[in-house]
């Protein structure tokens, strides 16, 4: 799995709403240009891009009763996950590749994001160890 990840902290670049209406279309076709080629080479497994975090809903059982829903935004979050990819690669090295490739998406003026991109395996079942 590949989580797109952005970060108050490690995000050099203004936050998408403040893009030209053609970066943002670029960003979009890149992704999608992305998509099909490993939809084609047969990696592609699901893609999913997010709404933005004050969009989101932190909901928590309580006991039987209502659940307990916390309405965003979140400032104290710092982090948040903008989208993912779930690949189904030969190797982790490959896996690594592509997230290099997603990780430079263009972004304000063309230029490259070098946005983090967090590559986790998938777990097909609990360690054999549990």
């Amino acid at each position: 799995m590949l989580l797109m990840q952005f970060s108050e902290k490690n995000t050099d670049f203004p936050a998408i709403f403040e893009w030209k209406p053609e970066e943002i279309q670029a960003h979009i076709r890149f992704m999608q240009e992305t998509n099909t080629a490993l939809a084609g080479s047969g990696e592609l497994v699901d893609a999913q891009g997010l709404a933005m975090p004050d969009t989101a809903r932190i909901v928590r059982s309580h006991s039987g009763g209502a659940p307990v829903v916390t309405e965003g935004p979140f400032p104290e979050s710092k982090e948040w996950v903008a989208g993912w990819w779930i690949v189904d690669c030969e190797t982790e090295q490959r896996a690594i590749e592509i997230a290099a490739e997603v990780s430079a998406a263009p972004g304000p003026g063309g230029k490259p994001l070098n946005m983090p991109i967090e590559v986790r395996q998938v777990m097909a079942a609990p360690p054999v160890e549990v």
